[in-house]
């Protein structure tokens, strides 16, 4: 394999002066369309699987939500205007003059699982789906269609990621977690799901910023909302406490004008019911985060194909390379690189690029190095069927 190991000289991004780091949670119009393109992939490999025996062609890795109108008020409010999502990509849509249900696939399948994210949305009035999946295009369809043991790549793409979390990361990603809980639902159900986290570390000290969209009809009053604000900042506040001894500070919806009563109320428990828009590759990366302060591709994962398509095996095994090295006794930090060329075999990358952060001797490097990475090449034509039963958080 095209190897190359390097070792990191550079300041770790934990003692850097200055860290930034993102999280769009799971209500987010972004995170919305890079799950709804995700589940409609889930649901054409399983259709795929159980009527033909085997994943036919697709890429359904482009969607765009346009958000609707709502009039919100104290204690209640409607959507005026549904929130409209349409699913864009190429499909197997018949298969020996057996059509493909295309259309239930993508409108009922986004339906429930909306029904399951959301506990506010009514998915028959408040959101209308839309989709426009056309066959794929002659050469990558036959790319995909060749009967090899390895798949071919269709794509030429990047994969990259790094590991371990820095403690400014990982407080970012467990407290949207967190505020999304069934625990803290249940104890809280006026915390709606659309929730961001911004995290900015100057030295030792971690300032969170976070949006939440709160439910109206479970808040009577401006003075109730005030109330709960100043709440949820201390549940935040004390949940960061168990996740990491730096100091931390919280602010909550901080574009909120208390003097008009213009505060961040919604009846769905997402932006995207008042003119928020959302757009697959928007939002976290593979792992869940945005990191401007580690190395990052434009690459989407959601709704692109398991089997083949290298934008979305390569980030999860770039992770998967990243997390496990890092893991050994001695690596303090690694980043991986991976590159793919449309038309080789998935397991035969143009290169994977190492940079380690480690004291162990060359040969120790290279022996660990060179097992993990062939071990997650030699799984990427399995990988799929992990995929599948959603076992990476994508985003």
């Amino acid at each position: 394999m095209n190897l190359f190991i390097e070792r990191l000289t550079s300041i770790p991004v934990n003692k850097q002066p200055v860290e930034i780091v993102e999280r769009k949670g799971k209500g987010h119009p972004d995170t919305l369309c890079d799950r709804a393109a995700e589940e409609l992939s889930i649901n054409l490999s399983r259709y795929y699987l159980e009527k033909f025996g085997r994943v036919l062609h697709h890429n359904v890795d482009k969607c765009i939500l346009a958000g609707g109108s709502s009039d919100v008020s104290f204690g209640g409010g409607k959507v005026t205007k549904p929130i409209y999502l349409l699913l864009v990509g190429r499909a197997t849509s018949e298969v020996g003059g057996a059509p493909v249900p295309i259309a239930e696939l993508a409108v009922d399948g986004t339906k429930n699982w909306l029904r399951e994210a959301f506990r506010f949305l009514d998915v028959d009035k408040d959101i209308e789906i839309d989709y426009r999946i056309r066959p794929g295009s002659i050469d990558l369809v036959a790319a995909f269609e060749k009967e090899l043991e390895v798949p071919l790549a269709n794509d030429t793409s990047i994969g990259v990621s790094f590991a371990p979390l820095t403690e400014t990361e990982r407080l970012v990603r467990e407290v949207e977690v967190y505020l999304n809980s069934k625990e803290v639902k249940k104890a809280h159900p006026y915390i709606g799901e659309d929730i961001k986290v911004m995290g900015v570390r100057i030295g030792d000290e971690i300032r969170l910023t976070v949006a939440v969209a709160f439910i109206s009809h479970l808040i009577p009053s401006l003075k109730d909302y005030m109330e709960i604000k100043s709440r949820v900042s201390s549940i935040i506040l004390e949940y960061s406490g168990s996740i990491v001894s730096k100091k931390v500070s919280v602010d909550v919806n901080t574009a909120d004008v208390m003097e008009k009563g213009a505060v961040y109320i919604t009846v769905t428990g997402t932006s995207a019911e008042s003119g928020d828009d959302g757009q697959v590759g928007r939002g976290n990366r593979v792992g869940g985060l945005i990191t401007p302060y580690r190395p990052m591709t434009l690459e989407a994962t959601g709704g692109k194909n398991a089997i083949s398509h290298v934008g979305k095996l390569y980030n999860i095994a770039a992770h998967n390379i990243a997390g496990r090295i890092s893991s050994v006794k001695g690596v303090d930090e690694a980043y991986c690189y991976m590159v793919s060329q449309i038309g080789r075999p998935i397991t035969e990358p143009q290169v994977v690029d190492l940079m380690l952060r480690t004291e162990l001797s060359e040969g120790e490097v290279k022996r660990i190095t060179e097992e993990v990475v062939g071990y997650e090449l030699k799984g990427l034509p399995f990988l799929w069927k992990r995929v599948i039963r959603r076992e990476f958080e994508l985003f």
